[in-house]
């Protein structure tokens, strides 16, 4: 280990053998088992299947079954593999009718522009006139809108997730955006209370849906340029940011805030401290592995130069500070006798060394702190200086984030007690899985009159 880097539900088939209940094994072998074709002749067997199904007009489930078979053959490509995944059953249709799921999900369209897309690009009002034959006819006039929704919904989902360069460093695979194909993105859409998912638009960060309503904010009451700009800053960072469906933990340095998602839902925030201007808290994405409860605090090369070689030389002891210098950065270093150091050079860079805090009520770590891989030293940790966490301004750190909370989150991660672990310094506790954290920078919020900009402590704003 390098000590240096740590320095700071129901399934488809089981809803479609209502069908076979009531229409009968035969239809459903013949029509549904079939491969597709293609053609006059491909057209011909739909009609022919859907008048087949259609007829047992006053059967229990007839016109659910003329439907499926119409998707079966209306859908083709990434959409029939998710069809087939559920009996060719539709999602858009409620009651007889496409309703609401799909208005929600045209207004979104009407207003793609806010996302940075182009509504034509998903034919909003070719799907309103396909919902509107739908539903005055019949099943055929059914699958043909249900399809297209769900290829326009495939379509606009991939769209919004595409990321652009934001500053965003990610240290492990899948913390990115992923390109998902059409019958993933229905999928696990299908997998959710679907109304909800497609009306609260739950395929992006609650984070970006708020940025998004700001951006609307800022448009309809007349914002000038840059504050759009900014804002519109503000909505890209946010689109690289996961779903509250996955487990994931968001930190903004801009707001000095924490939040942590399960579920399709917020958990918990708390306040946190995060870098000052100079030592800034960089925007990173990475998987918080394990803990280390009473650790030890390595203290940064700049700080050694700046602040504890400069208090040596003023008459301070290491022992008073509660620290100690080893003799590399090994896992198993030697104690050094401080007075064989020579302080002033360590003042004027000249020499480097490795000095840590020891343990214990004061250390800058608290009880705990939590670690991801990554080159800049960055983790999570607990404080003994609660005073710092009510200030207004808390952008006071060298670059970590310190936790008003540590052990409620640690909880959270681990999902057992805290105090599980061993008495001894630097006690390591894996986590039962891997917990994604963002850290990024929002700084764009709503006010009572409309849409207001933070201060910009780290200059990012600027272009």
């Amino acid at each position: 280990m390098n000590f240096r880097q740590f320095s700071c539900g129901q399934t488809g088939a089981a809803l479609f053998g209502l069908a076979i209940l009531t229409i009968g094994p035969g239809l459903i072998s013949t029509a549904l088992a079939a491969p597709a074709r293609t053609g006059v002749k491909a057209g011909a067997a739909k009609s022919a299947s859907v008048r087949a199904a259609a007829s047992g007009a006053g059967t229990t489930g007839a016109g659910a079954m003329a439907t499926a078979l119409a998707i079966r053959h209306e859908a083709g490509g990434k959409i029939a593999k998710f069809y087939q995944g559920r009996g060719f059953q539709p999602v858009w249709v409620s009651k007889g009718r496409i309703g609401a799921d799909a208005q929600a999900f045209l207004r979104y369209l009407d207003e793609a522009e806010l996302d940075g897309l182009k509504p034509s690009r998903y034919g909003p009002d070719k799907l309103r006139e396909a919902i509107s034959q739908a539903n005055r006819g019949g099943p055929e006039d059914v699958a043909t809108a249900e399809v297209a929704l769900s290829s326009a919904f495939a379509r606009y989902v991939r769209d919004m997730r595409k990321a652009g360069n934001v500053g965003m460093t990610y240290v492990g695979k899948g913390l990115a955006p992923a390109k998902l194909a059409d019958d993933a993105i229905l999928r696990v859409a299908a997998l959710n209370d679907f109304g909800a998912y497609v009306g609260g638009m739950g395929w992006m960060s609650p984070h970006y849906l708020r940025m998004r309503d700001l951006l609307r904010a800022a448009e309809n009451k007349g914002a000038d340029e840059r504050t759009i700009e900014v804002v519109r800053l503000n909505l890209e960072r946010a689109r690289v940011l996961p779903s509250a469906a996955v487990r994931h933990i968001v930190v903004d340095a801009a707001t000095a805030r924490l939040w942590y998602y399960q579920n399709g839902r917020m958990v918990g925030t708390m306040r946190v401290v995060v870098g000052a201007e100079k030592t800034q808290t960089p925007m990173l994405a990475g998987y918080i592995n394990w803990a280390i409860f009473n650790p030890y605090w390595n203290i940064p090369d700049y700080l050694t130069r700046d602040n504890v070689a400069r208090k040596i030389l003023s008459g301070r002891t290491l022992k008073s500070m509660n620290m100690e210098v080893l003799s590399d950065w090994s896992a198993n270093p030697q104690v050094v006798d401080p007075a064989t150091i020579d302080w002033r050079a360590v003042q004027d860079g000249k020499v480097d060394l490795r000095i840590r805090e020891l343990p214990g009520p004061a250390n800058s770590m608290g009880k705990v702190k939590y670690l991801f891989p990554n080159d800049e030293g960055i983790y999570l940790h607990d404080t003994p200086n609660r005073d710092l966490l009510v200030k207004e301004d808390r952008h006071l750190s060298n670059g970590c984030i310190r936790l008003d909370d540590a052990e409620k989150l640690g909880r959270w991660m681990m999902g057992k007690a805290f105090d599980r672990h061993g008495k001894g310094p630097e006690q390591p506790v894996v986590m039962p899985a891997p917990v994604p954290v963002y850290l990024t920078y929002l700084t764009a919020t709503a006010t009572r009159s409309g849409v207001a900009l933070l201060t910009d402590v780290y200059g990012r704003d600027r272009r």
